[in-house]
């Protein structure tokens, strides 16, 4: 028999003859009414999980991770109020179906049964995922939240009283909620879990407004590897900025009690706190899982007998609430109704081709307030001693900076966070004198942790701010990559765009850096950025360009609810050069404010026959290998794709117009490249002979020898004057 038959019976059988689990009285300041609200919740997630558990038998449900054993998290939703930001581990079905009853016109057993058979009819995630999510009851929608979810909860929670002295436009968070994420035993250990906490503590120990609940539901075990026996309290007990509390999960009235005082403990001291619940797992991990064979049946079975639905009628019963039968007619009541839901469900259309499924991969439009921008006065005393440079020629990083100031000032929602942002004004300088202009409340100077930094930018982004984060360099985005893919970048998709957390990401990166480098700090692959879906990548190769797109990418993000990424190229930062020391030919002017470079514009120079297709430091190499064949006769035209994602083919293939040949010239490592597109492109699209110039397939030394992998000036002419030359 399936166990959750087995359970099933065993609790129809033990509540029929009053052998109940042993346990502590009900205490504390829960009502009857509230008492039977939650049982009610209880059953019907317990009921939900059995009937899912058929549907995917009969192959009419999917990816099914169950909540039974975790009912106790009922009592943790009654205990906050609806308006309190949701994090949810996927074991908590009881979680939304309490706080269902907590929102008129919610249908909890329709909602999530839509979303367990996968119809296009459910409400949150349009049938792509088995997920818990809700936008009326403020839950956005996780897939497999082993931890990620962590980071971007601390970012909520610190936007909320960042809202209270900047308030967004479209702020989402009242000023007096706080927000609560929950994540099994096993979960903890994980080190996006342990980031997340040591960012809570390291912010509350600065006496930093963080209301933020930490939920941890140990049921001792992760998938088949059991949690050391007092393990999770040993670690938390003590954890210096984290308030601890604990409360035995199985016991509603003790789990409420506990709950309700960590939520006003969070609420009124605006300090994150540490609930700890005990819990059982029920029926294994997940739909497929069979824990008999990797745990003893006195385990389980053990378990299975502290049933919290049996603990929650002993609890009931004894305080003279409900009867037994009572306490039968509800569970009866939920397992007929989710039958009956279950089987209209299953009769609903499900997606079936390719552009229902991606139809919400791209966030809808939202309406923002128009805006004048800043005006002179605002902008002279922002700029400062700068305004008087403003038309002269500077360098890419000066020019950033110069946008940003102007993004800033006409956007009060746009804040800047990264390690090293504010007082030291980046790495490289592009953020100087920006803490001054704005304040640390909208230069935020981060610990040294990239998931932190994207998680601290994706939890505001939830409550209507535009973050602008940065990453120092692209080769430390690796320790931080599933904060793109598998939480911003997925969750319009996961919501039909209902939750979206548009930002710009600036990341410093690629090679050519002199004397400083080797590859963690010149990384030239941009692959791990390309391969998530809906991501828009901007690389541009001037000042100019940079400053236009970034005015770009701002309203992508703003207007558009984007997720925008912006790879800055290390070693054009400070050029000031072009053909010959001292010529200041790559410095241009800083273009006024109402200019942008729109997505998919790609920049065209010359007009000559031979094409050079190219972004990023291949521009201004691409440049100067064209004078070098200009004074051999070859006439060229220079293409900077800029936009690296989505690809402006369209845009791509009208600048080739008249062209006869065509150079790709690629920094990136050959495979994996973009080059590798653009060559599929102009074979499937074009009859043009073409070639490409990539990096090898090696990481970047430091030393004499840091752009030996590259193109170069020189192997560029070459590889063009070859082209050129052949048939």
């Amino acid at each position: 028999m399936d166990r959750a038959d087995i359970v099933d019976q065993a609790f129809r059988q033990r509540l029929a003859s009053g052998d109940l689990p042993a346990g502590q009285p009900a205490t504390g300041p829960l009502s009857d009414t509230q008492a039977v609200a939650i049982f009610r919740a209880q059953c019907l997630s317990r009921n939900l999980d059995r009937r899912s558990r058929k549907m995917q038998a009969e192959g009419q449900g999917y990816y099914t991770i169950g909540s039974s054993g975790h009912e106790g998290m009922a009592a943790v939703a009654a205990a906050l109020r609806p308006d309190d930001m949701a994090f949810l581990h996927y074991r908590d079905g009881a979680f939304q179906c309490m706080r269902s009853q907590q929102v008129p016109g919610v249908t909890p057993a329709w909602d999530m049964l839509l979303s367990f058979a996968t119809a296009m009819d459910d409400p949150t995630s349009g049938g792509r995922h088995k997920v818990l999510g809700s936008r009326p009851l403020l839950i956005p929608p996780q897939t497999s939240t082993i931890a990620s979810h962590l980071p971007k909860a601390v970012g909520a929670a610190y936007s909320i009283g960042l809202a209270k002295r900047h308030p967004p436009e479209h702020q989402v968070l009242r000023d007096d909620s706080l927000v609560m994420c929950s994540f099994g035993d096993a979960s903890a250990n994980h080190s996006t879990a342990q980031g997340a906490f040591n960012t809570a503590a390291w912010t509350a120990y600065q006496s930093t407004p963080l209301p933020l609940l930490f939920v941890c539901e140990d049921n001792g075990i992760g998938i088949s590897t059991r949690t050391p026996r007092g393990w999770v309290a040993a670690s938390f007990r003590q954890c210096r900025g984290l308030k601890y509390f604990a409360a035995d999960g199985l016991d509603l009235y003790d789990t409420y009690r506990v709950a309700l005082e960590a939520a006003d403990y969070t609420r009124r001291l605006r300090k994150p706190a540490f609930l700890h619940l005990s819990l059982v797992r029920l029926y294994g991990h997940a739909g497929s899982d069979l824990q008999q064979a990797y745990l003893p049946k006195q385990v389980f079975e053990g378990w299975e007998g502290d049933d919290p639905l049996l603990h929650s009628a002993r609890l009931l019963i004894q305080r003279g609430i409900l009867s037994a039968d009572d306490v039968l007619t509800i569970y009866q009541k939920t397992e007929d109704q989710c039958a009956r839901v279950a089987a209209e469900v299953v009769t609903r259309p499900r997606l079936q081709t390719a552009e229902q499924v991606m139809a919400s991969l791209i966030p809808p439009p939202r309406a923002c307030a128009p805006s004048n921008g800043p005006s002179e006065e605002a902008r002279h005393a922002a700029f400062g001693s700068d305004h008087k440079q403003l038309s002269t020629p500077q360098t890419m990083n000066k020019l950033i900076n110069w946008a940003l100031t102007d993004l800033m000032l006409e956007h009060d929602e746009i804040v800047m966070m990264g390690e090293d942002v504010g007082a030291k004004g980046g790495v490289y300088g592009v953020t100087q004198k920006m803490i001054d202009r704005f304040g640390p409340d909208r230069m935020i100077d981060t610990l040294l942790d990239e998931q932190s930094i994207l998680g601290l930018a994706i939890g505001m982004a939830h409550n209507g701010f535009v973050p602008i984060p940065e990453i120092q360099f692209l080769a430390y985005l690796h320790n931080a990559e599933d904060q793109l893919r598998g939480e911003a970048a997925t969750l319009p998709f996961f919501s039909q765009g209902q939750f979206t957390n548009p930002m710009v990401i600036r990341i410093a990166g690629l090679g050519y850096q002199r004397g400083f480098g080797g590859h963690f700090h010149n990384d030239n692959s941009l692959a791990v950025l390309r391969d998530i879906p809906g991501l828009i990548i901007a690389c541009p190769s001037r000042g100019d360009d940079a400053a236009m797109m970034m005015r770009e990418c701002v309203r992508l993000a703003r207007e558009e609810q984007r997720v925008v990424v912006m790879v800055e190229p290390i070693a054009l930062y400070p050029m000031r050069d072009l053909m010959e020391e001292k010529d200041g030919g790559w410095m241009t002017t800083y273009p006024a404010p109402d200019r942008r470079i729109a997505l998919s514009e790609v920049g065209v120079t010359g007009e000559g026959p031979l094409a050079i297709l190219t972004y990023g430091n291949g521009r201004y190499l691409s440049t100067q290998a064209a004078h070098d064949l200009a004074a051999q006769g070859i006439e060229t035209r220079v293409i900077d794709l800029r936009w690296i994602a989505p690809l402006p083919i369209k845009e791509a293939l009208a600048a080739l117009e008249g062209a006869q040949k065509v150079l790709i010239v690629d920094e990136c490592r050959s495979t994996g490249s973009l080059s590798e597109a653009l060559m599929t492109m102009l074979q499937e699209q074009t009859t043009l002979p073409h070639a490409r110039l990539a990096a090898e397939d090696s990481f970047i030394a430091t030393g004499p020898a840091y752009a030996a992998t590259l193109p170069s000036r020189a192997s560029i002419a070459e590889a063009a004057r070859k082209l050129w030359s052949g048939s």
